[in-house]
């Protein structure tokens, strides 16, 4: 699968229906099967697993690309795909074998380790256990519900090292699921979180253990990565601004829409040139470049709302449903550092 084969796919198939993906579970559901038709599933996982092995600019390009069709479409698929991801780096060569092969589909699996990112004592907490280990506690947030198998947990030990494993996305002996959580965007994703009593995570599930540190890393490691997905928002903003300027003709619409592509595509270019820096002393500009993407989708997605008059009151009008993707994006995945840089940028 292409990049432009995957671009065309999201333009032609679910930008149309943005607005059903975004109100209706069903409509998510056969979007998210087609997602499966295409070959969509796991874009980076590795040759020899069946690919496609995408390249890293490519995916981060995707990863704009989905977040301008539907920004709901590209919350749920990201679970499985950051799911892909980690198993590919970090799991034993028999869970690759097991997982990686079926992960196009039918195999789905969705991601359940937020909680790790909490200071403090861990909500989610797992004991070494003859055959395994035993959890207890809560996770927060899991997206995919009905949509994914599995989740892949995160729980800390008593050391600070985070086992993870396949838990079943169900109700089980041992896990109690909510219902969908009521959420201002993006619902129908089916966001649950889940209770576990002394549940028994079998050694066979467990799919790898990081150090105490791994998450500090992994968020540093993510800093300008997820503000892809903010590029994408944006640039669904500026799109709205460019359609209205086509039917209305106005000069000042038109010039609105030309500057907002302008800051988009230098934006990216930040973006892109900090993805390989890690260095601790280049966190600080990384967290600017974070901002700057999450400062520049709201008013992107705002100069859509304005630009559309009072059609955006409208639940059905794109300004309104881009404009609550962009609060979603702008605290995903967020850290102490990236809400600092973030309001920093907003009280400047």
């Amino acid at each position: 699968m292409s990049l432009a084969a995957a671009t065309a796919f999201l333009r032609d198939h679910i930008a149309p229906n943005a607005h059903a993906i975004d109100t209706s579970v069903e409509a998510m559901g056969v979007a998210f099967i087609e997602m499966r038709k295409q070959g969509l599933m796991a874009l980076k996982r590795p040759a020899e697993y069946g690919g496609p092995a995408i390249s890293e600019a490519d995916f981060r390009t995707y990863q704009e690309e989905v977040a301008r069709a539907s920004g709901s479409f590209a919350f749920l698929q990201t679970q499985h795909q950051s799911a892909v991801n980690m198993i590919a780096k970090q799991a034993s060569e028999e869970i690759k074998a097991e997982y990686l092969p079926q992960m196009h589909g039918p195999k789905t699996v969705g991601i359940g380790f937020s909680q790790l990112r909490r200071t403090g004592d861990p909500i989610c907490k797992a004991v070494e256990t003859d055959g395994g280990y035993i959890l207890n506690g809560e996770v927060p947030w899991i997206t995919g519900l009905g949509f994914f198998d599995e989740y892949l947990i995160g729980s800390v030990l008593p050391d600070g090292r985070a086992v993870f494993g396949f838990m079943p996305f169900a109700n089980v002996e041992g896990q109690t699921v909510s219902e969908p959580t009521r959420l201002a965007a993006m619902e129908t994703c089916q966001t649950v979180t889940a209770s576990l009593t002394n549940y028994h995570l079998h050694k066979g599930t467990v799919a790898f253990i990081n150090d105490k540190d791994w998450m500090r890393k992994n968020d540093a490691f993510n800093i300008v990565i997820q503000g892809h997905f903010a590029v994408g928002c944006a640039l669904a903003g500026a799109d709205i601004v460019q359609e209205v300027a086509n039917k209305k003709g106005f000069d000042f619409l038109h010039q609105t829409a030309t500057k907002l592509y302008a800051e988009i595509e230098e934006c990216r270019a930040a973006l892109v040139a900090h993805q390989k820096d890690f260095a601790e002393d280049t966190a600080p500009l990384r967290l600017q470049k974070r901002a700057w993407a999450i400062d520049l989708m709201m008013r992107c997605a705002h100069a859509g709302v304005v630009a559309s008059s009072g059609a955006a009151n409208y639940h059905t009008h794109p300004a309104q449903r881009v404009l609550r993707e962009a609060i979603v994006f702008s605290v995903s995945a967020q850290t102490g550092p990236i809400m600092e840089a973030t309001l920093r940028r907003l009280v400047r």
